[in-house]
């Protein structure tokens, strides 16, 4: 039996990235999942390919009412979720702290971390009536170990990284686990902003430089953890701040 069988997942931008990789090995891994994006072409897309055990919305996550739809939708099309990865997020281009203006700074912190908030009210009663749950939230090295340049977004993920130990203090009495997966800088569609400069060899190489096995992570690295975190394998874990970085926090 896969680890994941007969459960339902909502997978915040998952029509890309981690969160694409995140909704694929959790249907490979016998789940249902709802893949909620901001390109709904793109969530449509992977959902397609991944047959009737996926299911796709258009979600802005920063606006609540999209947040309540997509996970209305999850309850009519599979039922009530178990798992709900809060994966997707945003940057501002790496660039000095002053230079990044008030319109900006507002819509990182309301994709990365009021988005949060937007789903915790949507989908904690559901899981309280379930009387367990698994809720993830991808963090960052950022918030961890900040690079300069990215003051903002670090703030944001830092944010993530604490309120997902107090939800998992506050929601541990309802048998709902929170965690966070705080993956190192990754080959996204964001790789650019977080850069600051164009997705070169040389750029790279001055990122993995840092990395102690020598890479940037993979959608398949942050899965595998989501995938962990999600299932049984896990079910005395919570609060934690799992680092997927080869070793950049160390």
């Amino acid at each position: 039996m896969t680890s994941l069988q007969n459960k339902i997942a909502i997978v915040t931008g998952g029509g890309a990235g981690f969160g694409e990789g995140i909704a694929r090995l959790f249907v490979a891994e016998g789940a249902r999942v709802l893949i909620a994006d901001l390109d709904f072409e793109r969530a449509q897309a992977v959902a397609a390919s991944l047959g009737a055990a996926a299911y796709a919305v258009q979600c802005d996550v920063s606006r609540a009412q999209d947040v309540q739809a997509a996970v209305d939708a999850c309850v009519q099309q599979f039922g009530a979720p178990q798992i709900v990865v809060n994966n997707a997020g945003t940057t501002h281009r790496n660039q000095p702290m002053l230079d990044v203006d008030e319109a900006t700074f507002d819509r990182v912190f309301n994709v990365n971390v009021k988005s949060i908030y937007h789903m915790t009210r949507a989908v904690v009663p559901l899981l309280r009536q379930q009387g367990q749950g698994s809720i993830i939230n991808i963090g960052s090295t950022a918030g961890l170990r900040p690079r300069p340049g990215l003051t903002w977004y670090n703030a944001s993920k830092g944010a993530v990284n604490l309120l997902s130990k107090s939800m998992a203090a506050e929601l541990g009495p309802d048998g709902i686990r929170v965690n966070a997966i705080c993956p190192v800088m990754g080959a996204t569609g964001l790789i650019e902003q977080f850069l600051g400069t164009a997705d070169t060899p040389e750029a790279r190489a001055r990122i993995t430089a840092g990395i102690p096995l020598g890479r940037m992570s993979t959608p398949n690295d942050v899965a595998q953890a989501a995938l962990y975190l999600a299932s049984d394998a896990s079910a005395f874990i919570t609060g934690v701040e799992l680092p997927v970085d080869g070793g950049r926090t160390i």
